[in-house]
């Protein structure tokens, strides 16, 4: 990470008693100053990286102190907080947001609780007093989605561990001064252990830098450069990270609480979304009237909207129940729901502002096109959405199996995460599950239970008091979603690729003209 990032004067120390809702404002305040003031967003969004001053500019908020614990002097890493700062700056910047996102879930978060005291004392002071910033390297250009069989190893060597491997894809490549590296053990024999653990490696330090061989020409969210990472590092015993049981678990902590955090970035951007769309609409004219009252676009708007209702719910629930302190390495099946379900209603959202701008928005320096090509990777990176919902589907069987009901219905009656929506859906979803269904199957009924589980948690939105129109809204749109997932369900689709399929198919031998 370049100077001009990492050495920046150090703000007022007031951040850390100073009222959330002002320190949103502070940083609205900064993002109206280096997107719109000093220069312009859509010309920044033709550019690979930022001018220094953006981020000197954002950091010298500090808004990082927002996932650092009390005693080591910051805010005290409230996820409520989390997911109020990361929509704020989804609202005006996808890759801002994403930069947020990367340092408080896949880094500070999982430093904060897995660290040891000497590294997390160094790390923090570093983030407050030098706004730096760090990242996590898990992908392998061989092991994307198969984590488990990364090839990065490491081995101990008298008072360091010794890592050496291959990463890529890393958001903050050549940017970051603290990277978390997954690895693991080589043992005697040269055999790769199954266990996985986690390492802090400084690229300040003369053992610790991390190569970057290559950077990527990533089509979207231009402003975060991404790579191929060679690593030949030497970190002292204390930057390794302390499981509480298994690497795994602790992985799978780390990733199941990140994954519950992305209605933070979804927040803002629907709502962005949300209100281009509206404005559009209401000031473009089709045909002698404003096509804010044609049907189609009032269906498009509608879907929008229940969208921002369902994200809401989401951060509602994600604040309450994806804590530091709470072991998240059991919830795949939620987590995994919810990471899917906000991607895909990210990038629907951005496609259909573009469909009712029409050309004009297939600009990246219009906020749908960019939008619409910034937020495409969200169903993919932490896990592949066709994957996830497949897990989501293997998680539901393994709980129905446990409990020894076949009937879907019956069981998701009696799971806290669809109790409350399954009445709503019942008669899609009253019958016995085929426990060995095919694969697509599995992503089918997955997305299906995302949805349920999405409605669950707009009732429970409901019951604090949120909008009622927009509630309603919002279920009617779910159980339209659900429905028509549920219909393709039954459906006994077994298509498959015909391999020789050029013989007897070139479609010039077939006409009379």
């Amino acid at each position: 990470m370049s100077s001009s990032y990492s050495k920046i004067d150090s703000a007022p120390n007031d951040y850390k008693n100073k009222p959330f809702e002002e320190l949103l404002n502070d940083l609205r305040a900064k993002l109206k100053l280096v997107f719109h003031d000093r220069a312009n967003i859509d010309q920044l969004a033709l550019r690979r990286g930022w001018p220094s001053f953006v981020l000197r500019e954002i950091m010298s908020i500090n808004p990082l102190s927002i996932a650092i614990p009390k005693e080591y002097g910051g805010r005290g890493g409230i996820v409520k907080e989390n997911l109020g700062l990361l929509s704020t700056a989804s609202y005006e910047s996808l890759s801002l947001s994403l930069m947020f996102g990367i340092n408080y879930a896949l880094f500070l978060q999982p430093v904060g609780k897995y660290g040891q005291e000497e590294l997390k004392a160094k790390v923090f002071k570093r983030f407050l007093e030098e706004k730096t910033m760090g990242g996590l390297m898990i992908t392998e250009p061989s092991f994307g989605s198969d984590a488990l069989n990364m090839q990065t190893s490491y081995i101990k060597e008298d008072n360091h561990y010794h890592l050496k491997g291959t990463k890529h894809w890393a958001g903050l490549t050549g940017w970051a001064e603290y990277w978390l590296l997954a690895a693991r053990h080589k043992d005697e024999s040269g055999n790769l252990e199954r266990d996985i653990d986690f390492f802090v490696a400084d690229v300040n330090e003369p053992e610790q830098q991390i190569i970057v061989e290559e950077l990527y020409d990533n089509i979207g969210l231009y402003a975060i450069p991404y790579g191929k990472n060679h690593i030949d590092v030497k970190v002292p015993i204390q930057n390794r990270l302390q499981p509480q049981s298994s690497g795994i678990k602790m992985m799978l902590d780390l990733l199941h609480r990140s994954r519950m955090q992305f209605p933070g970035m979804g927040m803002g951007f629907i709502q962005r979304m949300l209100d281009e769309a509206i404005a559009h609409c209401k000031q473009r004219f089709v045909g002698g009237k404003s096509l804010f009252n044609y049907d189609q676009v009032q269906h498009r708007l509608s879907k929008l909207q229940a969208s921002f209702t369902i994200c809401s719910a989401m951060c509602v629930n994600s604040s309450e129940s994806a804590n530091l302190d709470a072991d998240m390495s059991p919830h795949g099946l939620e987590a995994n729901a919810i990471k899917s379900i906000i991607t895909d209603l990210m990038q629907e959202s951005a496609q259909s502002v573009v469909q009712l701008v029409g050309a004009e928005a297939y600009k990246i320096k219009h906020i749908a096109g960019r939008g619409m090509v910034d937020s495409r990777p969200f169903q993919i990176f932490e896990g592949s959405n066709d994957i996830l919902y497949a897990q989501v589907t293997e998680g539901l069987i393994k709980l129905m199996k446990r409990a020894k009901e076949n009937n879907l219905f019956q069981f998701l009656k009696s799971y806290s995460l669809t109790n409350h929506a399954i009445d709503y859906v019942k008669e899609l979803m009253d019958f016995n599950l085929d426990m060995h269904m095919s694969q697509r199957k599995l992503v089918k009924m997955g997305r299906a239970l995302g949805y349920t589980i999405s409605m669950n948690y707009v009732l429970a939105l409901a019951q604090k008091g949120f909008r009622k129109d927009l509630i309603n809204s919002s279920l009617d749109v779910l159980k339209q979603e659900i429905t028509k997932l549920m219909a393709g369900f039954s459906y006994q689709n077994k298509s498959l690729l015909v391999e020789d399929y050029q013989e007897n198919s070139k479609w010039l031998n077939f006409t009379k003209a």
